[in-house]
């Protein structure tokens, strides 16, 4: 069974909501990269999002492109991360691991080339935020070598592409819980909630909320409705000002706390 779909069964056995952190690969640190990843998973992540530097990152915000092109300069390119995965797997064959960036790096790379490369390091699933769903079959040798697709959904989504994405979306699909670009601090909450229900309506994939989490108490209060919660910008950008591995478990770990007692005062 492919990680993510291990991981999202085991906890939905537990009544538990995910926490997936996003960070970019090699971001501010290249030769930190693995035990960051390490003190992710320690701190409480469930699944790790690992951003592909690219110069036009046009759905992220500034923390995040600033990110990119930090990452871009010290040289970090997909083998280079790939080689992080593998790493990584050496003591973590559990946690799954999703690469999130453009279709440009995999384009060049080669479709089946990525996808035998990144099956090998240990990756699991692929989200490429300028591939629609109506051109999936682009990225199809992806899914043939047993990586899932995962595809977005905004409140912008058209009813009919809403269709389209609930039918093509494997591993999870992520809600983006505003209309914008990534690290943006508001969104409303009830408005997300309807339209995750009509998603789990649509569709058996677990969904993952993100785009405008930045603590303890906004991921606790989509993790009421929510499969999942991805928090990036805040992280990447607490990353930047601190120690990594330190920082790192410092960050997440309350954001644990908050999704497990959500969890616990659901049970009761």
């Amino acid at each position: 069974m492919n990680r993510i779909d291990q991981r999202f069964a085991e906890l939905k056995a537990a009544g538990r909501t995910g926490l997936i952190p996003f960070v970019t690969a090699g971001d501010p640190s290249p030769p930190a990269m693995v035990p960051l990843m390490h003190a992710l998973v320690a701190a409480g992540a469930d699944l790790i999002e690992l951003g592909v530097p690219f110069s036009d990152p046009m759905a992220d915000g500034p923390v995040i492109q600033h990110s990119s092109e930090r990452a871009l300069a010290k040289g970090v390119r997909l083998a280079q991360i790939l080689g992080w995965v593998s790493e990584f797997r050496q003591k973590d064959a559990a946690t799954p691991i999703v690469l999130m960036g453009y279709l440009n790096p995999v384009e060049i790379h080669g479709y089946e080339k990525f996808a035998d490369e990144a099956v090998r390091a240990g990756v699991d699933g692929v989200l490429l935020v300028d591939c629609p769903v109506e051109e999936s079959a682009t990225i199809a040798p992806l899914a043939a070598a047993g990586l899932r697709r995962i595809f977005l959904a905004a409140p912008t989504t058209s009813d009919e592409r809403l269709a389209q994405v609930c039918s093509e979306a494997s591993g999870f699909l992520y809600y983006v819980s505003f209309a914008g670009v990534t690290g943006a601090s508001r969104f409303a909450l009830e408005p997300v909630r309807a339209r995750v229900a009509e998603i789990k309506q649509r569709s058996p994939v677990p969904v993952a909320v993100g785009f405008g989490v930045r603590d303890a108490a906004s991921a606790a209060a989509i993790a009421q409705f929510a499969d999942a919660v991805v928090i990036g910008s805040a992280l990447v950008e607490h990353l930047v000002k601190s120690l990594l591995t330190r920082a790192a478990y410092a960050f997440l770990a309350p954001i644990r706390a908050a999704l497990d007692a959500h969890a616990s005062s659901h049970a009761a």
